[in-house]
Formats: C-alpha cells, sequence, structure tokens
C-alpha cells in the first residue's frame, strides 16, 4: 500500500509535471506527498564527516531556496492532499536516497523531458542514479498529465525467479487502475536468442510461481536488436500507458535488465515508466 509519495523537484516543468502525478496517486491511496528539493552542492565541498562549506553559506543557500520552494508550492492542485516540503543539502542523488529513509517514502515520482539522454532528465543523471539505487518503485513521468489513468501496462523482464517480488508489485499497480498487464519478453539475436517455445516454457515456470495462469494472449515475444529497443518498440507495438520493468543496479543478470538498461528505457521512452529494484 502507497502511504508517502517522494516527489524531487527541481522548479521545472517536469518537476511539476511530477507532482501532479504524485498528487493523483496520492489522492486514489489516501496517501500524502513529500515535495523534496535538494540544494545541490559538489560532492567535493563534503568532508566524510561534515560540510567544507561554513554554516553561514549554507544558510544563505537555505533561504533562498526556501523561498523559491514556497512560491513552487502554492499550486491549486496541492490542497487536495497532505503535502509535507522538506528543504535538504548536499549531493542530489545521495540526498534523494536518504530521504526515502528519512521520510518513510513507498514510491518516487520523478520528472524526465523523455528525450535524448542523460542530459535531459530531471537533475542531470541523478534520475539515472535513483532509477539504479532506489529500494522502492521509481515513477518516471515525461510529460504533464491531467488525468493519470492506466489501462494497458506492459511487464518487460527475462522472467528469471529473482523478478517474482518485481512483478508482484507492478501486477498490485496495475490492479489498482484495473489495468490489463502484458508479459513482454525481449529476444536478441545470436548467441542471446531462445526459440519461441523455450522462452514461453521459461514464463510458464514464472507465472506458475506467482499463481498466475499462463496465457498467450497476454504474452508478447519480440525481437529486436537491444533489449531497450525491444521494450520501446514492443510497448509502442502495444499501445501501452506505462512501461514497467525490475532493474538490478550494477549487478545485472545476464544480458538482461542491468541497471543501464532500465536507465536507457527510462531516458528514451515517451511513455512514463516504473521500476522495481531487485
Amino acid at each position: 500500500m502507497i502511504k508517502n509519495i517522494l516527489v524531487p523537484v527541481d522548479f521545472s516543468k517536469p518537476a511539476e509535471n511530477a507532482l501532479k502525478v504524485a498528487v493523483q496517486l496520492a489522492k486514489k491511496n489516501n496517501a500524502k506527498v513529500t515535495v523534496l528539493h535538494v540544494i545541490e552542492l559538489a560532492e567535493s565541498l563534503f568532508g566524510t564527516e561534515q560540510f567544507n562549506v561554513n554554516d553561514e553559506q549554507i544558510l544563505f543557500f537555505m533561504k533562498i531556496a526556501k523561498k523559491k520552494f514556497s512560491k513552487f508550492l502554492e499550486k491549486d492542485f496541492l490542497k487536495e492532499v497532505e503535502v509535507h516540503d522538506v528543504v535538504d543539502v548536499g549531493p542530489t542523488s545521495y540526498i534523494i536516497s536518504e530521504n526515502i529513509k528519512k521520510q518513510n517514502a513507498d514510491m518516487i515520482v520523478m520528472g524526465s523531458t523523455g528525450a535524448s539522454g542523460l542530459q535531459e532528465v530531471l537533475i542531470g543523471s541523478n534520475t539515472e542514479k535513483i532509477v539504479r539505487r532506489a529500494e522502492v518503485p521509481v515513477l518516471v513521468v515525461k510529460k504533464e498529465m491531467k488525468d493519470f489513468h492506466i489501462k494497458n501496462v506492459i511487464f518487460a523482464s527475462n522472467f528469471e525467479m529473482e523478478s517474482v517480488d518485481a512483478f508482484k508489485k507492478a501486477k498490485d499497480f496495475a490492479d489498482s487502475f484495473d489495468a490489463k498487464m502484458e508479459l513482454l519478453y525481449v529476444n536478441l539475436p545470436g548467441n542471446q536468442f531462445y526459440s519461441t517455445e523455450e522462452i514461453r516454457e521459461q514464463m510458464r515456470t514464472f507465472l506458475n510461481k506467482v499463481r498466475v495462469p499462463f496465457n498467450r494472449d497476454n504474452i508478447i515475444i519480440h525481437n529486436d536488436y537491444s533489449i531497450e529497443l525491444g521494450v520501446l518498440n514492443a510497448a509502442k507495438d502495444a499501445k501501452a500507458d506505462l512501461i514497467a520493468m525490475p532493474t538490478h543496479g550494477r549487478r545485472g543478470i545476464s544480458h538482461f535488465f542491468n541497471g543501464s538498461i532500465g536507465e536507457d528505457v527510462v531516458n528514451h521512452s515517451t511513455l512514463p515508466v516504473i521500476t522495481f529494484k531487485i
């Protein structure tokens, strides 16, 4: 159950888009929204135990940020839910990760232009770091969505047993919208190629584990040159509203769904993407 949604903001339009979606999710789940603004200071300014910048400088940055933050939060749609605002100082991805624990957040919602490359993503490359490291689901929003209503979810996986928890969480999220969830396996050329029957057997074994009937109508086997292209192209063909996928950080599992693939899909998808750490 979602009780607290963390939304990092940098006062940009993508951040506002993410905040609007978070509010809709909060209303649906009777949850609160914690809006976090990080005063980004280079990691070189930090020592192992304390700041290498003095308290006066920190207070100056905090004062400016809080004034701008207060104005940013003067939005009518925020009056519809319980909102907590937090201003923190430090390296952005580290502070966001710390606030997941501090605020006891169940989900992160972040904004992205959904364009080309990490420089286009909200607060620089920090979204990729959060997608890679966050222990809670991360929903990355591509554009303004006045009505965040999901009808068709694509769950992309290799359907190994370690993805079971991610599948359950994705299914719960899809079910909360009464959405259809299709299961996607991307088949690659060369020594990473598997026959259709081999893939179906892998998926059948996985679905038996989660006690979901095997149904060919809800299974997609897509051939492509890379996992990223396969996920994006299959989602487009299926007219999906949301891409859901597990991510493994930097550890990786075989050739599937390591951190970089999740980040690449997040960066280049025009659809919202939700990732689940496994």
